[in-house]
């Protein structure tokens, strides 16, 4: 594997630090005047404009150089990691957007109040807040791997470059500077996956001879990773889809319920050839770099490229860095404001902006505290999604079943899922049941148990 010259490097330097500061010029224009334009956009933004956004949200950094990492390890079947998200946006679409949108809210725990009331609304939300620190954990880590690659930095310096650069984009933007800055983020990075691909796929003279040359599970539809687990990424995906903040804040800002509903179309005919294309990089990194540190399998190829495409791959990479971190980090500070802040202190607009900012300083550096503890990208995505999954039952409980629901039960459920699905997590998934599952039944078993409780208790009492 060949690395780039000193003169090499310089222009692949140059065209990151032109794109860094014509897109932070760019959010600076664009940027949010009001808290309202801040959170929800004002509710102006045209469906594709969130389409796009909901992709790049979903299918960021993290989700990218994952997805390569674990078909490098495990086959073409790691694509189903992104497949999930195609399939999950076309359900939130046919099922449930309309009815978050209608609800008012921009953030999951206060449409979930509505059903459930403020103390299942304060566990969401700090549930929630949990699961996407962690979120940005691994777009961190994700990020850095891709961009000390080609600029030959460690990976502590890359995270800080990340938390620093991204902190302009949605301190200033909010989701009204963020999402249209996303339009020519997705574009970048959309090129840079095609040209990733297109430079693997000549490089291992097709797919054919990756076929013959490794082992042949890597090209069935389960691969490595064995159906159960396919299953329950698929479920957590769909679940996290449902649930997560940033998808809801996004959706919250479309004209109407009707361009919500079609913005989220958009998404999952997005994710598609985005999963053929991760998996097939994957596998072709296996295939020509065996030894290959995994988390290196989608930024290997960069160093054969010719330092303008380098750059532009680079430049893309830094992208889905950057909409993954912006878009999270705005998803918890609109958490921390509407469900703690505004109702504590009841601020005037002009405050509630100011403090917003404030706050979102603070987030951006938070995850480097935790960087170092992370041994696999994907398996932190997809507990993540598995803590979100649990919000997604309760939340769908609330909504279809409100007669078998209570806000006690809601309450225990979601604590009780989030301490056990971690616990589970730390052990290693005991027994071969994946974390995914523990997170959709402990919030049903509880609520259940809950209201099977309640009714006995009135039995009682009326005699």
């Amino acid at each position: 594997m060949t690395e780039f010259s000193a003169f090499d490097t310089g222009i692949i330097v140059t065209m990151i630090v032109a794109y860094i500061l014509f897109t932070s010029w760019l959010t600076v224009r664009l940027r949010s005047r009001s808290a309202e334009q801040f959170m929800t956009a004002a509710r102006a933004l045209p469906a594709s404009v969130i389409g796009i956004l909901l992709m790049s949200e979903f299918i960021g950094a993290k989700s990218t150089v994952g997805t390569a990492q674990e078909a490098f390890n495990s086959g073409f079947a790691a694509a189903w990691s992104v497949i999930g998200a195609s399939i999950g946006f076309l359900l939130f679409g046919l099922f449930f957007v309309r009815r978050l949108y209608n609800s008012g809210e921009y953030t999951i725990s206060a449409a979930i109040a509505q059903k459930y009331g403020r103390s299942t609304m304060m566990t969401v939300s700090l549930i929630m807040i949990y699961a996407l620190l962690l979120v940005n954990v691994g777009n961190y880590i994700s990020g850095a791997a891709a961009i000390s690659t080609v600029l030959r930095i460690n990976l502590p310096l890359a995270m800080c470059i990340i938390a620093a650069v991204s902190t302009i984009y949605y301190v200033f933007g909010g989701l009204k500077g963020v999402a249209y800055v996303t339009v020519l983020h997705s574009t970048i990075k959309i090129i840079g996956v095609a040209l990733i691909l297109g430079t693997a796929l000549y490089a291992t003279g097709g797919i054919r001879p990756m076929m013959d040359g490794l082992p042949p599970e890597y090209f069935t539809w389960s691969g490595d990773i064995g159906g159960p687990t396919i299953v329950a990424w698929t479920i957590g995906t769909i679940g996290a889809i449902f649930s997560t903040q940033f998808i809801m804040q996004a959706v919250a800002g479309a004209h109407s319920a009707e361009e919500a509903r079609r913005s989220t179309f958009y998404s999952a005919a997005l994710c598609f050839p985005l999963a053929i294309a991760l998996g097939l990089i994957g596998v072709a990194s296996r295939f020509l770099h065996p030894c290959l540190d995994s988390l290196y399998a989608l930024p290997v190829f960069l160093q054969g490229m010719n330092p303008l495409l380098a750059g532009l791959v680079t430049t893309s990479l830094v992208a889905s860095v950057f909409v993954s971190v912006s878009t999270v980090a705005l998803a918890i500070t609109s958490l921390i404001m509407r469900d703690f802040y505004v109702p504590r202190f009841r601020p005037t607009p002009e405050q509630e902006l100011r403090v917003t900012r404030l706050i979102s300083l603070v987030i951006a550096f938070v995850p480097l505290i935790f960087v170092f503890f992370v041994p696999s990208i994907l398996k932190l995505s997809f507990f993540t999604r598995a803590l979100r999954l649990s919000i997604s039952i309760v939340a769908v409980v609330g909504f279809y079943l409100p007669l078998f629901a209570t806000g006690r039960g809601a309450t225990l459920g979601l604590l009780a899922a989030a301490v056990v699905t971690s616990i589970w997590y730390v052990l290693g998934n005991p027994f071969g049941i994946d974390n995914m599952y523990i997170a959709a039944i402990t919030p049903l078993v509880v609520m259940a148990a809950e209201r099977a409780l309640g009714s006995q208790k009135k039995t009682v009492a009326a005699h």
